[in-house]
C-alpha cells in the first residue's frame, strides 16, 4: 500500500475501518463458502447444509433431537426436518423413537452415514487447507485469537 493512501487510512474515523473489516470479513466467508458448496455438490451431489447436518450428527453418536440440530444449526425445525427426511430415504441417517416422548424422535447417523460423512469431512478439510493455504501457522493463531475473542464477547 503506498504511503499517501495509507495516510489517507489513518486520518478516518475508526469506525471506517472497522466497516471496511466487516466488509472484508463477509466477501472472504462469500468466497470460501461458493467453493465449499460447489465442491460439495460436484464431488458428492450434496449441500451445505446437508452437511451440515451430516456433521452435528457425528459429533454425537447417541443421536439428537431435532429441536437440538435445529438449536445446534440456527436454522428452522422445518428446514432440519427436510433434510432429515432426505438423510433417512438414502438410509444415512435413522429416526428413533424416544421412549416416554411419543413426539420426540433421536436422529442418528447410520454406519452408512458415518462412512460417508467420514469421506465428505476428509475433503471438507482438504478444501479448507488449500483456500487457507496462503496463512503460516503464526497468522493462522492471530485470526483464531481475535475471531475468539470478537465471539466470546458476543456470548456474554
Amino acid at each position: 500500500m503506498s504511503a499517501k493512501k495509507l495516510n489517507r487510512r489513518t486520518a478516518q474515523p475508526l469506525s471506517k475501518e472497522r466497516l471496511r473489516l466487516w466488509l472484508k470479513l463477509i466477501k472472504a466467508h462469500a468466497v470460501i463458502e461458493a467453493e465449499i458448496r460447489k465442491r460439495l455438490r460436484d464431488e458428492f451431489s450434496t449441500t451445505l447444509p446437508r452437511f451440515d447436518v451430516m456433521s452435528a450428527l457425528s459429533r454425537e453418536p447417541q443421536g439428537l433431537k431435532m429441536s437440538e440440530i435445529s438449536g445446534l444449526l440456527k436454522v428452522s425445525n422445518g428446514n432440519v426436518t427436510g433434510i432429515v427426511d432426505r438423510l433417512t430415504e438414502d438410509k444415512l441417517a435413522v429416526r428413533i423413537a424416544v421412549p416416554g416422548d411419543r413426539r420426540a424422535n433421536l436422529v442418528r447417523l447410520t454406519p452408512r452415514g458415518t462412512k460417508t460423512f467420514d469421506r465428505m469431512a476428509h475433503e471438507h478439510e482438504t478444501w479448507l487447507n488449500e483456500l487457507l493455504g496462503g496463512f503460516d501457522r503464526e497468522q493462522l493463531a492471530l485470526f483464531q485469537g481475535l475471531l475468539g475473542e470478537m465471539n466470546q464477547k458476543s456470548d456474554e
